[in-house]
């Protein structure tokens, strides 16, 4: 358990699905775009919030384009400005990025879910790690200063939610992800909606 992050209210949405994810390829910090099974998710991002009230809701995203695509399909019409914050970019994994998860050899357990075997991501060669990520996630929740909606990416998201819920990196892997999905998160508590 790590200690849990006291933050402003937030929606935190995964980008849609992209090309490389539909091939099961490793992302981090390389980018593809949007398939239309990921902009139809954006689409179904941008009814959801359509029934929530963002008053004074900033709206912050990775500035990678799967997360800036998404952004600009779910969440533009709904607020004034996104502005883009590096730290919310999705973690790095090194020598993995690119390769085609079946193609990688792993000597660590490696269950698979909704986003991937997490734990691909905390070894990945020359990869950035949990750690580092975590350090990255908290750094950008103490800056926050009112409510926002976050758009960002799969192991990016769970960091965001594991230091705002308390939880430790062993928990990242029950956390639920997919994409096209929207997590409010408010006094240390967790909601998906829709």
């Amino acid at each position: 358990m790590s200690t849990r992050i006291n933050a402003p209210e937030l929606y935190i949405l995964r980008h849609g699905e992209t090309e490389w994810n539909a091939q099961n390829r490793m992302q981090g910090g390389l980018n593809s775009p949007l398939t239309e099974t990921g902009r139809a998710q954006a689409a179904r991002q941008a009814e959801l919030l359509s029934h929530l009230s963002l008053d004074g809701f900033a709206g912050i995203c990775s500035p990678q384009g799967r997360a800036v695509e998404t952004a600009g399909i779910a969440v533009a019409r709904h607020l004034l400005m996104i502005r883009t914050d590096d730290r919310l970019r999705e973690i790095g994994v090194g020598e993995w990025q690119g390769r085609v998860r079946s193609d990688l050899r792993v000597d660590f357990p490696a269950d698979d879910g909704p986003d991937g075997p997490v734990a691909y991501y905390a070894h990945a060669p020359g990869g950035e790690g949990f750690a580092a990520l975590e350090a990255r996630c908290r750094d950008f929740l103490a800056d926050l200063t009112g409510p926002a909606v976050l758009v960002t990416h799969g192991i990016t998201s769970r960091m965001l939610r594991m230091c705002l819920l308390g939880l430790g990196h062993n928990d990242l892997g029950g956390l639920p992800g997919g994409q096209g999905i929207i997590f409010h998160l408010k006094d240390g508590v967790q909601r998906q909606v829709g």
